[in-house]
């Protein structure tokens, strides 16, 4: 099995617990606070090595207890951490993240070290580019970054895929030129298409209107809809896993891991999309980021 590289942030999240989500000018009383390790990035090379997978990742902490938490935590599913660089004078990412009583989240991000995720640092660590098979991209770092290693990756011959959130409203669209996949969920299939997407055959159009800007294939998830998957030629609707949601971070993280880790094992689209959706499944019966996201023996 070929090695994965996940290029992106690393954020130790402080998920607040509360009943309804504060309205503006609101005070309410939490339940609980817990921290825990997140960061789209991180999220998604911790959930690769807990499946599996033989995953490094690129991306900056800073000199503080955070960092040295999430480098820990990586480390414990066998993340190759060597290009996680740890940055002087800056704070680790911060996440704060508040989950009503339906699972919902609403997040805020504090980039701090994950600005600093730069072009030389790209440089430093580019040896992890040539192992890989597979690179696996989010927008919580520098877009010029995220364009850098794209271009980079597409002319060594890497299969790009990119998990556009949080989305861009007006992106370039050379952004995704020669990506091997976009990755979506629905409201930031809206917001990349500036459209008002309200059923299925409008997230399906929406789909097909964001391939046609390069990438080989647009795969949208939509939550309770399960996902759309569209190549250029044929669209089609996968239903999702029925499960009790508690908390809905870190599913779109599961299902990316998920999804990159079938197709490194040979695995069709619609068979990685399968297996991509039935850890999300797991992660979002779950509370929290890294804490929700399953093993392989629990998928199977």
């Amino acid at each position: 099995m070929s090695k994965i590289l996940v290029v992106g942030s690393l954020n130790l999240d402080y998920v607040i617990e509360v009943e309804n989500m504060p309205k503006a000018g609101e005070t309410i009383f939490g339940k609980s606070l817990k921290k825990i390790p997140g960061g789209k990035g991180a999220n998604q090379a911790y959930a690769i090595g807990k499946l599996g997978g033989d995953v490094a990742m690129i991306g900056a902490v800073g000199d503080d207890d955070a960092g040295q938490i999430l480098l820990n935590n990586l480390k414990s599913v066998n993340v190759d951490t060597s290009g996680i660089e740890i940055v002087n004078d800056n704070v680790t990412g911060q996440a704060y993240i508040y989950v009503d009583d339906n699972g919902q989240n609403c997040i805020t991000v504090i980039s701090g070290a994950n600005a600093v995720v730069d072009r030389d640092m790209i440089d430093r660590n580019m040896e992890l580019i040539d192992d890989a098979e597979y690179v696996v991209m989010q927008l919580e770092v520098p877009i010029d970054t995220v364009k850098y290693v794209k271009d980079i990756a597409i002319s060594k011959g890497k299969k790009v895929i990119i998990d556009p959130a949080p989305a861009i409203k007006n992106p370039d669209t050379n952004l995704w030129r020669g990506c091997y996949i976009i990755k979506p969920n629905e409201l930031e299939l809206a917001t990349l298409t500036g459209k008002k997407l309200n059923n299925i055959e409008e997230y399906k159009k929406a789909a097909i209107e964001l391939q046609k800007t390069g990438a080989d294939f647009v795969i949208s998830t939509l939550g309770r809809d399960g996902a759309i998957a569209y190549d250029g030629e044929n669209i089609k609707k996968l239903d999702c896993k029925k499960t009790t949601v508690v908390d809905t971070t870190a599913a779109g993280d599961t299902f990316t891991a998920g999804l990159v880790i079938g197709l490194n094992e040979g695995k069709s689209i619609e068979e990685a999309i399968n297996f991509g959706q039935s850890a999300a499944a797991i992660t979002v019966s779950r509370k929290g980021a890294q804490t929700s996201i399953p093993s392989r023996d629990e998928i199977q």
